[in-house]
């Protein structure tokens, strides 16, 4: 049986831990309005947060909905009250590392080291290997329904509880969790734009790892986030394993796949490709999307027009042509970028 924690509390709520929380959450929004009221009577409003926390008083405020549109249109809900992110912040510094230690190596979204270059680069190897050894690659690509929306607040709660058995402290996480739901489904949904919402969506995918590389013994999976893929030589052998994760994600975590999930050949050199992470992988090659490319052309626009009102300056330009160009190479599109980036003027609007 896995380890658990159960001595957790007391490091949760003590004073050091809600200040460094509120250290790591001010980062960015220092001249967020809700920022300022708390850093107003910083000490005082630490030590009440630290009462609600002991005392076990302290209920989360609400929720407010908006859309983003990039890299698609996703309604993302976040917290009204700053104390709350802080607390957030405080859960998550303290049970992250629990579970990272347990998270497979092939799960890359939300942790640090990981990412999209890393899942790429990883993909990429699983195929070129599968080519080498057997001389033919199928994929088995598979994306989640509404992952977010859809996770099971009870079924959460129990993938929690192997590896956390401080009742304290999974009453708070418990007051977190239920403190959300979707319209019209009572303990079902969390809130993408919770910090505590990563990790437990970690968390709650872990078990398809685990069901993956440990009861299966697949020897090419990969997951980032809510999508995740298989690679095999063999195209029975994915239809086969298909069926079989539904049943598993149906069972075990009330998930269905959405009409995206097929099992297809990869191509070696032309043809079609694996489209992971905002790539399209071959064995031997990889190519930026065009939609990631047009989302860059956007992008610089946008920050052109911020350059232009004095929104961002000279330094924040640099840093984000520099991650466009980076994402760019690693997707053998720096040429497209170079064009874009010929076609876009960054001049100071006169005041």
């Amino acid at each position: 049986m896995a380890k658990t924690y159960a001595d957790l509390w007391k490091e949760l709520v003590s004073f050091d831990s809600l200040y460094a929380a509120y250290l790591a959450t001010r980062k960015g929004r220092r001249r967020k309005i809700g920022v300022m009221e708390f850093e107003a009577d910083l000490e005082g409003n630490l030590i009440q947060l630290q009462n609600e926390l002991v005392w076990r008083s302290y209920r989360p405020g609400g929720y407010h909905s908006f859309y983003v549109y990039e890299p698609k249109k996703r309604k993302i809900t976040a917290l009204t009250q700053y104390r709350d992110r802080i607390v957030q912040q405080a859960i998550f510094s303290l049970i992250e590392p629990i579970w990272e230690s347990r998270f497979i190596s092939h799960s890359y979204a939300c942790r640090v080291g990981k990412g999209t270059h890393a899942a790429a680069n990883k993909v990429q190897l699983m195929l070129k290997d599968c080519l080498v050894t057997y001389g033919v690659v199928h994929a088995l690509k598979a994306d989640i329904s509404r992952f977010f929306a859809s996770i099971n607040h009870e079924i959460l709660k129990r993938c929690i509880k192997k590896r956390i058995s401080d009742h304290h402290l999974l009453d708070l996480i418990d007051i977190i969790i239920d403190g959300y739901s979707e319209p019209d489904t009572p303990g079902v949904g969390i809130p993408i734009g919770n910090l505590t919402s990563q990790l437990f969506a970690n968390v709650y995918l872990d078990e398809l790892d685990q069901w993956a590389k440990c009861r299966r013994s697949e020897k090419w999976y990969a997951r980032y986030m809510d999508d995740f893929v298989f690679i095999h030589p063999e195209k029975k052998h994915l239809q086969a394993l298909l069926l079989d994760a539904q049943e598993f994600l149906g069972r075990n975590l009330a998930l269905d796949t959405n009409h995206k999930t097929q099992v297809f050949p990869v191509a070696v050199r032309h043809g079609r490709g694996l489209d992971f992470v905002g790539y399209h992988l071959w064995p031997h090659k990889r190519r930026l999307r065009r939609s990631s490319v047009a989302r860059i052309s956007r992008n610089v626009r946008r920050l052109s027009k911020l350059y232009g009102n004095g929104s961002v300056d000279n330094a924040a330009v640099r840093s984000k042509i520099l991650s466009y160009a980076n994402h760019a190479r690693s997707g053998d599109a720096i040429g497209a970028v170079e064009k874009i980036l010929s076609k876009t003027t960054f001049t100071r609007r006169s005041t």
